[in-house]
């Protein structure tokens, strides 16, 4: 078979808790930009295009809890046998720095649901095309940018015919370009957001200076490549000691995370570019000023938040009729790498708000 702007793509199964093989796919913006796309799905959901992938590893986490288990809604296991996704498609929006293998154990709980998952590089992450001369800036000329590939990313779920309805789920940025897209006409049958970046916390004190620093890189492309202040090329998950860790209380899933990139590091981001930094910054205060969608949503926030501004979700919600703000108590910010109590939350809330909407 053969997709218009689509190539086959490596997917890293090794590192990846699946209950399906998984399958990648470069897919070609439309600005010239590669980006990858990876879909773990009933193999009769795409013509077989996942049948021939290398079986999943267990990333050295419990692969049993992770990529096997029964439920009301069917069985899930490790070869793909009695996996059918048929109830719908998770359209899965990743974070900064993230990447499609980061979001195997994701992709098990709503196989085991009944449901496909396509999730996806952003430009300047993962293997898709980065952007800046050091592999490890995280950089994009704009946001907007990053709805270029949302576009590629519905193409390619439209020309594998992923099983519908779809469902749209976003994390931290992705999270944010997530609520863009749903703005500019996206109609998911149902949407959910896990700790959205719609603001970014940062001081008082130094959120004029990064104003101020993002506006002057405007006419410095030189500075704008440059990293931001307090960042480096490193990756955070690789160098950050768990016991101080902003992303999860989990150290099951904090060495899992570890373990991706420590057998593929060419995964691996590591912090922001000033001109990044500065984008961001003007989308979240877009973000503020335009009415919320009308698709039902939820929008999970750690109480342990400590990277996006909890106080801009809380207004929102405030403001948005379609949607539930749930708190999780004692969640950091990768509440769907959060521990297993708090992760079973997540995705039993998620999955039952999807079943509700198709």
């Amino acid at each position: 078979m053969r997709w218009r702007n689509v190539e086959r793509a490596p997917l890293y199964n090794d590192v990846t808790t699946t209950p399906l093989p998984g399958r990648g796919y470069w897919l070609s913006c439309t600005d010239g930009v590669r980006i990858r796309a990876g879909v773990w799905a009933d193999p009769r959901a795409d013509g077989g295009a996942a049948s021939d992938a290398t079986p999943p590893g267990r990333a050295g986490v419990d692969a049993g809890a992770l990529a096997k288990k029964t439920t009301d809604r069917g069985t899930a296991d490790a070869t793909g046998r009695g996996v059918p996704t048929d109830r719908g498609t998770v359209l899965l929006f990743p974070g900064r720095t993230e990447y499609v293998e980061k979001y195997g154990p994701a992709a098990a709980e709503f196989a085991a649901g009944g449901y496909a998952t396509v999730a996806v590089d952003w430009r300047g992450q993962g293997l898709a095309d980065r952007l800046g001369e050091d592999r490890g800036l995280g950089h994009v000329r704009a946001f907007a940018d990053y709805q270029t590939d949302v576009r590629a990313v519905i193409e390619l779920a439209t020309q594998l015919d992923l099983p519908r309805p779809w469902f749209l789920l976003g994390h931290s940025m992705g999270g944010a370009i997530a609520f863009r897209a749903l703005i500019e006409g996206l109609a998911p049958a149902a949407a959910c957001l896990s700790a959205p970046m719609l603001g970014i916390r940062i001081s008082a004190a130094l959120r004029p200076i990064a104003w101020g620093i993002g506006w002057t890189s405007e006419y410095h492309a030189k500075m704008a490549l440059s990293f931001a202040p307090g960042s480096r090329s490193e990756s955070y998950v690789a160098t950050a000691p768990f016991d101080d860790n902003m992303l999860t209380t989990d150290q099951a899933m904090y060495k899992y995370m570890r373990h991706q990139i420590a057998q593929h590091p060419d995964l691996a981001l590591g912090g922001p570019s000033i001109g990044w930094v500065y984008t961001a910054l003007r989308e979240c205060r877009a973000l503020e000023r335009v009415e919320s969608p009308a698709v039902p949503s939820l929008c999970f926030v750690g109480s342990r938040e400590k990277i996006v501004d909890t106080a801009a979700i809380r207004r929102r919600a405030a403001r948005w009729p379609e949607a539930e703000l749930i708190e999780v108590p004692g969640g950091e910010h990768e509440v769907m790498m959060e521990a297993p109590t708090l992760r079973r939350m997540f995705f039993d809330r998620t999955l039952a708000h999807f079943d509700a909407h198709r």
